[in-house]
């Protein structure tokens, strides 16, 4: 089984950040009633005063600020489907594995265009909560060994930061260059994984420039 992260991995940039953009631009109200606070909170949390989980929280809450979410969400896809790198759809196979700390209700109409199995951060878009951990870093690795996965052959992300799950593979590709490069996972030295266990603490993306 290959297994995916997806945000700058198989799409580029971020669909949720993308998925904000379309909304706003078809919602005006959200310039007013989301946009600005969002931006104060990335501030605060490049500054490393708001903790990722947090941020993540207070971003996803423009969700539940679109009436027609069902037919914004399908409509996007439409549009930015072709954003899915030429490479994976290349190697694409049924029982692959997309994991992503993007909100559930974002990744589930793409995957299943797809057709393969995901699973991504469970966000009550009404009460604006998490159901489950954010899939992020050492909970991507968590989430496939307490749900018994077979063994992964091949793991992608384009982030550091998910080491935990790149040591669980058989082999690790590390996708750079905007989504279209697959490299060999790098050898990480002392320094480097000194550097990734703190910015994984903090909830932090780590990458590097290959």
């Amino acid at each position: 089984m290959n297994v995916y992260d997806f945000d700058g991995t198989i799409y580029y940039p971020d669909c949720t950040i993308s998925f904000a953009f379309w909304c706003a631009r078809r919602h005006p109200k959200l310039w007013f009633t989301f946009v600005p606070k969002a931006v104060k909170d990335l501030i605060l949390y490049n500054k490393g005063k708001l903790p990722r989980y947090i941020f993540e929280r207070q971003f996803f809450s423009f969700l539940g600020m679109i009436d027609d979410f069902d037919i914004q969400i399908e409509k996007f896809w439409d549009k930015h489907e072709k954003r899915i790198s030429a490479w994976y759809l290349a190697q694409k196979k049924p029982d692959d594995l997309i994991i992503s700390a993007s909100p559930e209700c974002i990744i589930a109409p793409i995957a299943k265009r797809l057709g393969v199995k995901y699973m991504a951060t469970e966000y009550n878009r009404k009460y604006g909560v998490f159901t489950n951990n954010l899939m992020f870093a050492t909970e991507k690795a968590l989430y496939m060994i307490e749900n018994g996965f077979p063994k992964i052959d091949n793991f992608y992300s384009d982030s550091l930061s998910d080491t935990p799950l790149a040591l669980c593979a058989e082999k690790a590709h590390l996708i750079t260059n905007k989504a279209q490069k697959v490299n060999d996972w790098p050898e990480l030295d002392e320094e480097t994984l000194k550097k990734v266990h703190s910015k994984v603490d903090t909830g932090t993306n780590v990458h590097i420039d290959q």
